[in-house]
């Protein structure tokens, strides 16, 4: 019994402290250990919800970028249907413009040879020739009311 209690003393004194001190520094180590899992798993919570955060975010300005991007696609159309409109409107002018000037370039080619046509009626009929240079106020009225 001597040597148990020896053996206890021994153990005691010199393999106690140190198995104690080992003990103590792994569970020190473990909780540092948890400490630091906690620690991870509240940032990790943290970086996912941030990241959820900037998801919604650009999500956000994706949708307005992309309804910016209609609403000058829509500016754009409606310029180039207003130019375009603009363009056929002085195309058409000018189309009328020629048209008229040619009718009236018409008119009076028409007037000019119904009024030939007529001092030629009035030449045969009269069987004389009607002097158009003493007479072009008559020629000239005939040709008015034509």
């Amino acid at each position: 019994m001597i040597a148990f209690a020896v053996f206890v003393l021994f153990c005691m004194k010199y393999i106690w402290p140190p198995l104690m001190n080992a003990i103590e520094a792994r569970q020190k180590k473990i909780a540092d250990g948890l400490s630091a899992s906690d620690r991870a798993e509240k940032d990790l919570a943290l970086a996912q919800d941030k990241a959820k955060d900037q998801l919604k975010d650009a999500k956000v300005q994706a949708a307005e970028i992309i309804d910016q991007a209609r609403k000058r696609e829509a500016k754009l159309i409606d310029e180039a249907v207003a130019k375009a409109n603009a363009e056929r409107e002085v195309i058409l002018a000018h189309a009328k413009a020629e048209v008229e000037a040619e009718r009236n370039r018409l008119r009076e080619d028409l007037r000019k040879q119904v009024a030939a046509l007529a001092v030629a009626g009035a030449e045969k009929i009269l069987q004389r020739s009607i002097d158009e240079a003493a007479h072009a106020d008559i020629l000239e009225k005939l040709v008015q009311e034509l």
